[in-house]
């Protein structure tokens, strides 16, 4: 009931708000009235901002369909455009044959009648009329230098021509040896560089019925060229360059993946190069499919020929003939199999990567169980060109040097239909090394903040919800295929932890930052780390690998300073009591001892603000402590002989001072203080290193123990300075 209210209201607020007298004053004024109070408000205003943004999706939804809607009415008009393009070449070659038929027919008129009044051979004036009309309608003029040779005196006057022509092309006479081939149209062009319209070359193109070849001129030599390329006509495709003044008479040529535009000397010319382009990959589509509807047509019965008698062979040695086995044919002669390579090249060239790969899984369904006869292979060869073009262009997808923006799903569409192609292994390789890069440009990208432990809080997170997002990808692009890319993941993830610690060391380890500000930028790395567990990713121990080394030097480091700061402090040991001075001085003291894990230390404390220990002996317990507390938060299995070597170094310094003032001092009350600081040592921060490395390792430390034990000083020569403990 309540919803039904709250949606009647909507819809009363929503026609309130579209009605065409609405002030926006007033309604607030009214409104203002009518509330009981701010709770009132704050519900309509809340009302209010519902219908806001429900009007704003409404409004996303609606530009999406109108924007779709948009792309399929430019799809739509550019086959119009096409179709009417179509339509005006097929009106204009009628109009060009009508007007040639009144000039055909005098002289075919003249020649039956020239035969009827001999009255002989009137079959052959018929035919001499019928050679002499498709001799005319064949034929081109050569207007300004250009040609157009359609069927002229035979084959072999075409392929005379042809060789006449290119005599003047260096280079190409190797490429041009294709039986039945022959020269259509030629002409010179000019041409321009694609995006900014600037002249480059003079070119002369020769079309023949199967290719186009385009050389260069060769300046020093009048009338020779040089041969530039050459293009097959089942990959190219011709689009007509509106005019746009001073650029005119221009028409491109695309032949995947590149692109060329040239301009023709005078609209004529460029007209004519467009109709003999489209009019030669037209008559060519046509002779490739009829003999494929040949070669698939069945063979009828094979004739017998009457075997020769011969009266020498014995009848008895007759063998048994064995019937020649007739190869099953393949129907080709479908539509959408006969428009499959130009359908292909629009999708490729219109960035349809998904139409593409499903007309070529219909054709594999298609042939999947049949033979393959040989236009069954030309078939094949021809869609694997295409495959090997869209191939290319989903790789170019992929590559470092696109844009990394948008994250891994940016790559999804190209790694796809890779991955439907049977190029598993190529898209994983392309998809891991775009995504190196991305996380290289990203961590590139930080700013080095004055603050070392800021820095790392960004890095870590951009590093590590990056690697995150590269995973769950990578589960969703590549589920269901070879295991073997989930092994490359795995190579991929330690190389980008790798290229992390670079950074990381970098900025903590290499700037000499104090052990606890690397402590804690190392406990930060490790608690995002421990995140990717949530996806089944543990690299704790690679991130433990690549820091081992860092964090020993900075704990070797960090035990040197301690060592030199203990022996400084003992060269200047007076073994007198501790006066604070002040209670706050006292309280501050104890809460420090406190936190290093000492209880016991008001037992040590005397009246007023003194304390029954030496400055020295306070200051390293504090030191080693807080040297103790750092290193546990880098530890790991593989620095625990290393922190412990480090810990038995640092306490032997202060150890062997108090055994050695001990043994040389000889005022007994200064002989009594310094028992007393060996005890506290003893008895006292030991036992607390002891239980606290305990605490953080996770088991006992035998030489911690063994230097524990060993609390009561050995004794040796009494006139030796030096000491054992």
């Amino acid at each position: 009931m309540a919803m039904a209210m709250s949606d009647s209201g909507a819809s009363r607020l929503r026609r309130q708000l579209e009605s065409g007298g609405f002030e926006a004053r007033l309604y607030v004024k009214q409104l203002s009235q009518q509330s009981d109070g701010d709770r009132d408000l704050q519900e309509h205003r809340q009302r209010i901002q519902a219908l806001a943004e429900e009007t704003a999706q409404n409004l996303k939804r609606n530009v999406y369909q109108n924007y779709r809607q948009f792309i399929e009415t430019a799809r739509e008009i550019s086959y119009l455009e096409s179709e009417m393009y179509q339509l005006s070449h097929l009106l204009t070659e009628q109009k060009s044959s009508l007007e040639s038929i009144p000039l055909t027919l005098l002289p075919a008129a003249a020649a039956a009648g020239a035969a009827a009044t001999s009255g002989g051979e009137e079959g052959g004036g018929g035919a001499g009329g019928r050679d002499h009309l498709r001799g005319q309608t064949g034929f081109f003029p050569s207007p300004g230098g250009v040609s157009r040779d359609g069927s002229g005196p035979g084959e072999e006057g075409k392929q005379r021509t042809l060789t006449t022509l290119l005599e003047k092309v260096e280079g190409c006479r190797h490429l041009l040896e294709t039986p039945g081939q022959y020269l259509v149209y030629n002409g010179d062009l000019v041409e321009y560089e694609a995006d900014h319209m600037a002249q480059l070359q003079r070119v002369h193109g020769f079309l023949m019925n199967d290719c186009l070849l385009v050389a260069t001129w060769l300046p020093q030599r009048r009338g020779m060229y040089r041969y530039n390329a050459l293009y097959a006509l089942d990959g190219l495709a011709v689009v007509n360059v509106k005019d746009n003044p001073p650029m005119k008479d221009m028409f491109k040529l695309l032949m995947f993946p590149e692109s060329r535009i040239f301009q023709a000397e005078n609209a004529k010319i460029k007209r004519e190069w467009l109709e003999v382009l489209e009019e030669t990959k037209r008559a060519l589509s046509e002779k490739r499919r009829r003999e494929q509807e040949e070669a698939a047509a069945p063979r009828g019965p094979p004739q017998v020929t009457p075997k020769a008698s011969n009266p020498f062979e014995d009848e008895d040695d007759d063998a048994p003939t064995v019937p020649e086995i007739e190869e099953e044919k393949v129907d080709l002669s479908m539509e959408w199999i006969q428009e499959l390579p130009e359908d292909l090249d629009v999708c490729i060239a219109q960035r349809d990567f998904e139409g593409a790969v499903d007309l070529l899984d219909k054709l594999n369904h298609y042939l999947e169980d049949k033979p393959s006869p040989p236009p069954v292979k030309e078939l094949r060869a021809r869609v694997d060109e295409r495959v090997r073009q869209l191939t290319e262009v989903l790789v170019f997808e992929l590559s470092p040097d696109r844009s990394l923006r948008g994250g891994p799903k940016a790559t999804r569409r190209a790694v796809s239909q890779l991955i439907r192609l049977g190029q598993c292994t190529k898209a994983c390789e392309l998809f891991l090394r775009n995504r190196a890069a991305a996380v290289h440009t990203a961590i590139r990208q930080l700013r080095i903040e004055g603050a070392t432990l800021l820095y790392i809080h960004k890095l870590c997170h951009v590093f590590f919800t990056s690697l995150l997002e590269t995973a769950r990808e990578f589960e969703t692009d590549f589920a269901g295929t070879d295991s073997g890319c989930y092994s490359a993941f795995v190579v991929w993830a330690r190389s980008a932890m790798g290229m992390f610690v670079d950074a990381f060391s970098k900025q903590v380890f290499d700037s000499k930052e104090s052990l606890s500000t690397a402590a804690e930028c190392v406990k930060v790395a490790k608690e995002h780390c421990q995140q990717l567990g949530d996806i089944g990713l543990d690299l704790t121990f690679i991130i433990h690998a690549l820091l081992v080394k860092d964090i020993q030097g900075a704990l070797h480091s960090y035990k040197e300073i301690i060592i030199e700061a203990t022996k400084h402090r003992n060269s200047e040991e007076m073994w007198r009591r501790m006066n604070l001075m002040t209670p706050e001085a006292l309280g501050k003291l104890k809460e420090e001892m406190k936190s290093c894990g000492v209880s016991n230390f008001e037992q040590y404390t005397g009246d007023d603000c003194w304390v029954n220990l030496s400055y020295t002996v306070v200051a390293f317990t504090k030191q080693t402590m807080g040297f103790l507390e750092e290193a546990l938060k880098l530890y790991f299995p593989e620095l625990h002989m290393v922190l412990l070597e480090s810990l038995v170094e640092i306490i032997l310094v202060a150890v062997q001072h108090v055994d050695y003032s001990l043994r040389c001092e000889q005022d007994p009350e200064k002989k009594a203080f310094i028992r007393q600081n060996a005890s506290f040592l003893y008895e006292t921060v030991l036992p607390v290193v002891e239980k606290r490395f305990e605490e953080g390792v996770g088991k006992p430390a035998k030489q911690l123990q063994d230097l524990r034990n060993a609390s009561r000083l050995i004794r040796v020569n009494p006139e030796s300075t030096t000491s054992v403990v």
